[in-house]
């Protein structure tokens, strides 16, 4: 994407002729977040001085008696809306405290630079890359409601299996066998098209776009890897292309990691890399063409996993994903070309430039300033204290035996395992002032509540095992 000064935003708009600007940030929890300004209020003292908000109204911020906030947008990040009728410059911003001038604690995309800035302070590198593998599934009809006396879901598409009965709907993609099937049995590649033109044109580099395994539209888009913050940003945006393209075609695109029972989830596989003086710090010959450096980190990665999985798989339905059977990550183990391990290794390339670690269980539900962040966090402790990673494994673990399994940890089961495990296990995300044990706090809290939420609400397939006991 361009980078732009605040004299070159304010030169777009006079010259491409916009007339609104749309100021975006997210809340904790992922959730974008916009106000829109009409152009002309938009001037070089706005960069400096910010514009100010109710933050009492956005989940997880302010209280009500402090509520005035802060958003300073950042001039690097402006790209025009290709979806709004009238033409809106976008630019992603910066929370600030309008009464301390410091920097919003809860302000996630100030998480993420803290940790950029962190991995500098310890001489360990200056860069760190990230490049996520986001899933979604595009359907044609979604409904779903709780209610005192009822509670369902109800999804559908035209390439589902379950439609292949009805008459003349032939090509149907089966249960867990949609990895890579041309069209017509593919009916998403158009979608596909447009939502990559379309990142295109923002400047975002797309690297393959493809059918997933599961039936019923779910789809991959792989983006170029970039920084810690900007492919935050950019996964943002990805996310935003990918819903409102569905919706021009009148589907709905989710991120949810679990929409089908008896079919794949979907989850965000994460390319990871530390580089120094444009060298990359994980390239050597160790295991794999690894460095130490790079054991290290998977060390880090691999010991505080079960912590890191509550910022990186944060919801409830997250781990409906992480279960057997559905090529999705439960032990944590780290492995070359083995997608059944937590982090695997990809041999794509023999080059240095190339050589990076796989995180495998993420998914597209979470924030990515937090989840990008949390993994940077651990592989930093594991450098620093130089956590051995133990042996690779390099079988097949969704085939063996469990008595062959002994000894391999596990990711947490629930979303309340990996809350308990982050309760015990934080410091290492505390470190450079990263993130705070207040905000930490309020992230447990909130995600309990989410908890509660569905815990006392019966699942209708308890009616079907139990009704007539």
């Amino acid at each position: 994407m361009p980078k732009y000064s605040p004299k070159e935003v304010l030169s777009l708009i006079e010259r491409e002729g916009v007339q609104y600007v749309d100021l975006r940030f997210s809340d904790p929890f992922g959730q974008w977040q916009h106000m829109t300004l009409p152009a002309e209020e938009l001037n070089e003292e706005a960069f400096e001085e910010g514009i100010g908000f109710d933050g009492s109204s956005i989940r997880g911020w302010q209280a009500i008696n402090e509520s005035d906030m802060i958003a300073i947008p950042d001039p690097s990040t402006a790209f025009i809306d290709p979806f709004f009728e009238e033409k809106t410059l976008v630019m992603i911003c910066d929370i600030y405290d309008p009464v301390t001038k410091e920097r919003y604690k809860r302000d996630t995309r100030g998480i993420a630079q803290r940790a950029e800035q962190y991995l500098k302070q310890t001489g360990i590198g200056d860069t760190a890359y990230f490049g996520p593998e986001a899933e979604f599934y595009i359907f044609d009809s979604v409904e779903f409601g709780v209610y005192p006396y009822q509670a369902f879901w109800r999804i559908d598409s035209e390439e589902g299996w379950w439609n292949r009965e009805i008459a003349s709907s032939g090509y149907k993609v089966p249960y867990k066998r949609g990895y890579f099937p041309t069209p017509p049995l593919d009916k998403m590649q158009d979608i596909r098209n447009e939502m990559v033109s379309i990142m295109r044109k923002i400047g975002i580099t797309v690297e393959v776009h493809h059918h997933e395994v599961g039936t019923a539209g779910q789809g991959e888009i792989d983006i170029r890897y970039d920084t810690l913050t900007s492919q935050a940003d950019k996964l943002f945006i990805y996310k935003y292309v990918v819903r409102n393209t569905a919706a021009k075609y009148g589907k709905f695109a989710t991120f949810m990691a679990k929409v089908l029972p008896n079919d794949n989830g979907s989850g965000m596989h994460t390319h990871f890399s530390i580089w120094k003086d444009g060298e990359n710090l994980f390239a050597g010959n160790e295991y794999a063409g690894l460095s130490k450096t790079a054991l290290y980190a998977i060390g880090g990665i691999l010991k505080h996993a079960p912590a890191i999985a509550a910022f990186t798989n944060p919801t409830i339905n997250s781990y409906h994903r992480l279960v057997p059977g559905y090529e999705a990550p439960v032990r944590l183990a780290y492995s070359a070309r083995n997608r059944s391990a937590a982090i695997r290794i990809p041999m794509y390339s023999p080059s240095p430039k190339a050589k990076r670690i796989e995180v495998r269980f993420p998914d597209a539900t979470s924030n990515p300033y937090l989840a990008f962040t949390a993994l940077l966090m651990a592989a930093i402790d594991g450098i620093e204290n130089q956590i051995d990673p133990g042996e690779p494994f390099d079988k097949d673990i969704y085939s063996l035996p469990p008595e062959e399994l002994e000894g391999i940890p596990q990711l947490p089961g629930s979303l309340e395992e990996a809350l308990k495990a982050l309760e015990k296990d934080y410091e290492f995300l505390l470190k450079g002032g990263v993130m705070s044990e207040e905000f930490i706090e309020l992230w447990i809290e909130s995600k309990r509540a989410e908890i509660d939420e569905i815990r006392f609400i019966p699942h209708p397939k308890e009616f079907e095992l139990y009704f007539d006991i």
